[in-house]
């Protein structure tokens, strides 16, 4: 099923994790509606500024799914409103490049800078809700999560 044109239902879902330890990843028609949404409102608006792949490192999680991998109680991954980008050594889009043009061109709730190094992060966590974004920057800091700051 594709949730965009260039995003399908079986690459939000796909987790290692999931399959070694033989857990249900299927989301819910809620949680379906907000992937629908993120896929249309985050990662196919970046999929086309940038007219090159973009690869996830992690997107729905079903609860069984979170708890394993050690993720927040309340983590929107396990909504459907959150995705996890890394795009680093795989083309010529770099995290950091897709980091400032969501800043910058986006509706998101939250957008991390997660990781990496003062130039560029390990990964993007970007989450959309379908009503009521925060607009919310941040940026994780040995394993914190802080207010971004230039």
């Amino acid at each position: 099923m594709k949730l965009s044109t260039n995003l399908t239902l079986s690459e939000v879902i796909k987790s290692n994790t999931a399959t070694r330890n033989n857990i249900s990843n299927e989301p819910t028609k809620e949680h379906l509606q907000n992937l629908v949404a993120l896929a249309e409102n985050i990662f196919q608006p970046i999929r086309e500024h940038f007219n090159a792949p973009i690869y996830l490192n992690s997107g729905y999680r079903s609860e069984a799914l979170n708890k394993a991998v050690g993720g927040s109680k309340t983590s929107q991954h396990c909504k459907g409103e959150a995705i996890d980008i890394d795009n680093d050594f795989r083309n010529s889009v770099s995290n950091k490049e897709i980091f400032d043009y969501a800043r910058t061109n986006l509706d998101f709730d939250q957008l991390i800078f997660e990781g990496g190094t003062k130039e560029n992060p390990a990964w993007v966590h970007i989450s959309y809700k379908i009503a009521g974004n925060r607009k919310q920057v941040l940026r994780m800091k040995d394993q914190k999560i802080t207010i971004y700051e230039d």
